[in-house]
């Protein structure tokens, strides 16, 4: 079984601007950062928080916290894995009460996983507004979730998969629309 690569849909370049994009859309409805907190949902989700939040500083010239969710033990099919579940550090180092959190996460498919990092959330406060950013949103949802902020729609069959690559988990930013091939070929 093999992932083949079908078409490049993200450079370094438009992975840079989207996130940029994404960061002025977050100021904006917010009306500015005095009350808000972002969480990435590990792994990747929290480099684009990260990143997000670099640019907002830019934007605001004030920093943004940023906190690290590792949903592992909320999934819905950790127990169904042979394998036990890898769980990390969540790392949050900010009061969230009273805060909007604004969860990112770099592709959004079924809306498990947005579901799951919501259940973990609750673990470590009681936050006024959550609000989901992605980097891509591939569609063929499950439940009933859907992204306050997107940087690309990319429509998907159900043989396809969509791959972020960044450089500080892969050592290059793309991203990739990829065929599942069951026979290998």
């Amino acid at each position: 079984m093999t992932d083949k690569v079908k078409a490049g849909i993200m450079d370094e370049t438009d992975i840079r601007r989207t996130l940029r994009r994404l960061a002025h859309e977050i100021v904006e409805r917010n009306h500015g950062i005095e009350k808000i907190g972002l969480c990435g949902i590990r792994t990747r989700g929290v480099y684009v928080a990260r990143r997000i939040a670099e640019m907002i500083e830019e934007i605001e010239g004030k920093s943004v916290p940023v906190g690290v969710l590792d949903i592992t033990l909320y999934r819905d099919d950790f127990r169904q894995k042979r394998v036990g579940p890898g769980v990390q550090i969540t790392d949050i180092p900010f009061e969230m009460d009273q805060l909007t959190i604004v969860l990112v996460d770099d592709v959004l498919f079924t809306g498990r996983t947005s579901r799951a990092a919501l259940d973990a959330l609750m673990d470590y406060g009681r936050p006024a507004r959550v609000q989901l950013c992605v980097l891509v949103d591939r569609g063929h949802r499950e439940l009933p979730i859907k992204a306050d902020f997107v940087g690309k729609n990319i429509p998907t069959t159900s043989r396809e998969n969509v791959k972020v690559l960044l450089k500080e988990h892969d050592e290059r930013d793309e991203v990739v629309l990829v065929e599942y091939d069951p026979e290998g070929n």
